[in-house]
């Protein structure tokens, strides 16, 4: 199991988040089908079994998990000029409040698993020039989560959110 972090800027239409990683575990659930249970149980809920929409979008109210149930696929994650990552069953995407994502490609067995802290209600927006400076102000306010979606009260949410040192593999 690994954790790869990446940085993205304010593109213009995806803000990203300006303090915050995204994390993905490679292997998180390795052999294990119980994501949902695992998020539900640290209290990430209002989860849902679906896959990725196929546009660019953000949450400005809340983070959000995205653990791979079966399957493949390869996302951009920042926006258009951002990351173009494939995952596959048992990885974890931990994307902070305002971090764009879209699905480019899947296998016919996709499936995700999503979920929010707390069980936040999320939001869906897509990069509209109307929708600022209103996001940019949610971003800031979306407070940290108080547990790892996988690990509980350890975790790579505490290695890289809760502290004021985000390593940066890659920056866009």
């Amino acid at each position: 199991m690994s954790t790869l972090v990446f940085n993205f800027k304010d593109d213009g239409f995806i803000p990203n988040n300006p303090t915050l990683p995204v994390l993905i575990v490679q292997g998180a659930f390795q052999g294990s089908t119980d994501i949902e249970d695992t998020f539900n149980k640290h209290n990430w809920k209002n989860s849902w079994v679906n896959g990725v929409f196929p546009y660019h979008h953000y949450h400005s109210n809340t983070h959000e998990v995205l653990g791979v149930k079966a399957g493949t696929a390869r996302l951009i994650i920042g926006g258009e000029n951002g990351e173009e990552l494939t995952v596959q069953t048992g990885d974890v995407l931990l994307l902070p409040a305002g971090t764009g994502h879209k699905k480019l490609e899947c296998s016919d067995d996709f499936k995700i698993v999503g979920a929010y802290p707390e069980g936040m209600s999320y939001n869906v927006k897509t990069g509209e020039e109307s929708d600022r400076p209103q996001v940019l102000h949610d971003i800031e306010q979306v407070p940290l989560p108080m547990t790892d979606p996988v690990f509980g009260n350890k975790g790579p949410i505490f290695d890289y959110w809760h502290t004021n040192e985000n390593p940066q593999i890659s920056s866009n």
